[in-house]
């Protein structure tokens, strides 16, 4: 039987509300062994021929990513590479008086993955007994928006920079509604904050 949890979504949108959406309760990892024993139980071919199978999918699938390819694989996805800067360096821009990333500075930072139709369709057909378990819901703030402004205000004063752990720190916010409602903040009059600095690097400064 699978379950479903109800989860709160943050207020994407700047209107104050919330939405819902829905995913499926996980009950733990399945390890790669378990996995394993479970394929070659359902095809009649030993777990040693599924290994094997599996090792060889996973080289080719590295060798073709890292040759340029995306590859599809019939009711499964399509897998591609994901490339970023090393760690501690920055990202570049295209101004012409900034310093350039070269490709010593670039590795692959994740593999991409969209599923195939058929995987979906073929989940979907297996969950035929959905079960509600619960509600997951967005940590509130026990301050209103002007008093969490007033509190940023007053850690900027005493420190130079705020990051988003701060402001999470100071308002009780998740990080998720903590980033956004910083990103609504960012040089609007009403909150006297910006920002500085890109991604991973980015604080909030008094404007």
């Amino acid at each position: 039987m699978t379950q479903y949890i109800k989860k709160e979504m943050a207020d994407l949108n700047g209107k104050g509300t919330t939405q819902a959406y829905y995913r499926i309760k996980t009950f733990g990892k399945l390890e790669s062994d378990e996995f394993l024993e479970a394929c070659a139980k359902h095809s009649g071919i030993s777990k040693g021929a599924v290994v094997g199978a599996l090792e060889a999918v996973a080289h080719e699938l590295a060798f073709r990513i890292a040759n340029g390819y995306s590859v599809k694989i019939d009711g499964i996805g399509t897998f591609g590479g994901k490339l970023g800067v090393m760690k501690g360096k920055e990202l570049d821009s295209f101004e012409e008086d900034e310093q350039k990333r070269n490709a010593q500075s670039l590795h692959v930072t994740g593999i991409s993955f969209r599923a195939d139709k058929a995987l979906v369709r073929n989940t979907d057909a297996l969950c035929d007994d959905l079960k509600r378990a619960g509600e997951s819901r967005l940590k509130k703030s026990e301050y209103s928006l002007e008093e969490r402004i007033a509190l940023a205000r007053k850690f900027l004063e005493k420190n130079a920079v705020m990051r988003i752990s701060d402001y999470v720190n100071l308002t009780g916010l998740s990080r998720t509604t903590a980033t956004l409602e910083l990103q609504r903040l960012d040089g609007a009059p009403e909150s006297g904050i910006v920002s500085s600095g890109r991604r991973s690097t980015k604080v909030y400064v008094l404007a």
